[in-house]
C-alpha cells in the first residue's frame, strides 16, 4: 500500500485499465469532457486490478452493474455526479498539484495514520473503526509532529515537520 495520498489528474480518456488505475487513487480530478468507461465487457472480459471492488466503494451498486455490463462511456461531468471522480477542473493537473501542495503542509504522520484508517473503513464495522482510531490517535498525541503542528499554529508560522 502507498502510504501517502495519491491524486489523479484525468484528461482525454480513461478506459478499462486506465480507469481502474485512476480508481485506485485516493482523489481524482477530471476535465468535464474526459471520457471514462469500463470497456472490458466489449472484449468479453471483466474489470480486474480491483476495479470492481474500487467502483463499489465509490458508486451505487446498480450504477456499477450498468457501467460494467454495458461499457457505456461517461463524460467527466457525469462521472463527478456518480462519484467516479472527486471533482472537475479545466486543468486537473494544476488542481491536483495545488491540493498535493496543501496536503504536504500537514503533519505527515497524521496523513499516513488517516490514510491507514480510511483504507480499512470499507471492511470494518463501527467498533473496529473506533478501536483503530484510538490506536492511531494514541500514537499521534504528543509525537514530535503533533507538537510541531500545535506550536506552529500558536506561533502563526508554517510547521517544520520531521519527515
Amino acid at each position: 500500500m502507498i502510504l501517502i495520498p495519491v491524486i489523479a489528474a484525468l484528461h482525454g480518456v480513461a478506459f478499462g485499465g486506465g480507469l481502474q488505475i485512476a480508481l485506485g487513487s485516493d482523489i481524482r480530478f477530471a476535465t468535464p469532457d474526459t471520457r471514462l468507461s469500463v470497456m472490458e465487457i466489449r472484449w468479453g472480459l471483466i474489470p480486474d486490478m480491483s476495479g470492481m471492488a474500487l467502483m463499489r466503494t465509490l458508486v451505487r451498486d446498480d450504477v456499477v452493474r450498468e457501467l460494467t455490463w454495458t461499457g457505456r462511456q461517461v463524460l467527466g461531468e457525469e462521472a463527478a455526479r456518480l462519484g467516479l471522480v472527486t471533482g472537475l477542473s479545466a486543468d486537473p493537473y494544476e488542481t491536483a498539484m495545488a491540493l498535493a501542495k496543501d496536503i504536504a503542509t500537514k503533519s505527515p504522520t497524521a496523513i499516513r495514520a488517516s490514510k491507514r484508517l480510511l483504507n480499512c473503513v470499507p471492511d470494518s464495522d463501527q467498533h473496529e473503526i473506533l478501536l483503530m482510531e484510538t490506536e492511531e490517535q494514541v500514537l499521534l498525541m504528543g509525537s514530535a509532529n503533533q507538537k510541531e503542528a500545535l506550536l506552529a499554529h500558536t506561533e502563526k508560522r508554517d510547521p517544520m515537520f520531521s519527515d
